[in-house]
């Protein structure tokens, strides 16, 4: 059987599997269409996911909204939960935290762990209700002790920042601890900061540097940068500078603006690297564009000497005096020593 052949067999094959799936598609929509129109709530909140989500039909937020609110009136509480996230969001209604605050509350008081969790956050940040610490705290833990890794987290941001609740490292350890220990790269990293610096807990280098890890594997930016950060010292970890440099890039390209900075040092200075101006340049410049002070005056003081750029004394001046502006005493140094010279 030649090549063309083959490839239109196949074509043809692949063309009959669609069809038959389109076919069960179809079939399923029906069917959960006429339970549905018959007031059962399990298919009520199906359809509305099948809408939500466009599977086996065209996408229709408001059809989603329609259909979550007819279970929801019957007390479904994952449908009165989506029924919130719709407002939340403005998706097939108009946008309505208040509404879904309301929704919330209904999926919380059954327990819902979702809920529970949105409803804190709206009172956290005063959406949709008025602003209340010590709320979003009651609501945070009873998503918490549910093993909801995200209110686990925020509880324990709680208990750091003391908002309603007493301040205390040592809870705030506790409930990271839990987050972290089911994989939430936020909590893995907050957990790394602890013991770093021995808050609510024994300071110790070698266990930061293990949830760094933890936390960095899965891309969290201040991680790498923080494991980056322990591998350049040696805490924690055999001092390593081609292992920090490899840290401080994962972050640098997710656009850090920390690690831009001291990967363009490390190019700088040829630590863990070969020594580039021209690449140290390239990570200051971009570190400098998000506002860093220190890159700022890096790439002001290189314009100025000429390292890895054509020396240029306006531009020098521009980004000595930006760093300045920012608080850095070396950069208003700079740039009135660029004016006593005569620039």
């Amino acid at each position: 059987m030649n090549t063309l052949l083959k490839n239109m067999m196949l074509a043809l094959l692949a063309l009959g599997i669609g069809q038959a799936v389109w076919a069960d598609d179809v079939s399923n929509f029906k069917k959960m269409l006429q339970a549905a129109e018959q007031g059962n709530a399990d298919a009520q909140f199906n359809l509305g996911v099948m809408y939500d989500n466009g599977r086996g039909v065209r996408q229709d937020y408001a059809q989603a909204v329609q259909w979550y609110r007819k279970a929801a009136e019957q007390g479904y509480a994952q449908a009165q939960y989506n029924l919130g996230v719709m407002y939340d969001q403005g998706q097939g209604v108009r946008q309505d935290y208040a509404q879904a605050v309301q929704w919330y509350r209904k999926a919380a008081e059954q327990g819902y762990a979702q809920a529970q969790y949105n409803l804190g956050v709206a009172y956290k940040k005063g959406e949709g209700v008025r602003q209340d610490y010590a709320q979003a705290v009651q609501w945070y833990r009873k998503a918490a002790e549910q093993g909801y890794a995200q209110a686990q987290y925020n509880l324990g941001g709680m208990y750091v920042q003391g908002q309603g609740v007493r301040q205390d490292y040592a809870q705030a350890v506790q409930w990271y601890r839990k987050a972290a220990e089911q994989g939430y790269a936020q909590a893995q990293y907050n957990l790394g900061v602890a013991y770093k610096k021995g808050e609510g807990v024994r300071q110790d280098y070698a266990q930061a540097v293990q949830w760094y890890r933890k936390a960095a594997e899965q891309g969290y930016a201040q991680a790498q940068y923080n494991l980056g950060v322990a591998y350049k010292k040696g805490e924690g970890v055999r001092q390593d500078d081609a292992q920090a440099v490899q840290w401080y890039r994962k972050a640098a390209e997710q656009g850090l603006a920390e690690a831009q900075l001291y990967l363009g040092v490390m190019y700088d200075n040829g630590r863990g690297v070969r020594q580039d101006y021209a690449q140290a340049m390239q990570w200051y410049r971009q570190a400098a564009e998000q506002g860093d002070a220190h890159a700022q005056l890096a790439l002001g003081l290189r314009y100025a000497t000429g390292q890895g750029v054509r020396q240029d004394i306006v531009i020098a001046k521009e980004w000595v005096g930006k760093a300045c502006d920012n608080g850095i005493q070396l950069g208003c140094d700079a740039y009135r020593e660029l004016n006593q010279a005569g620039y």
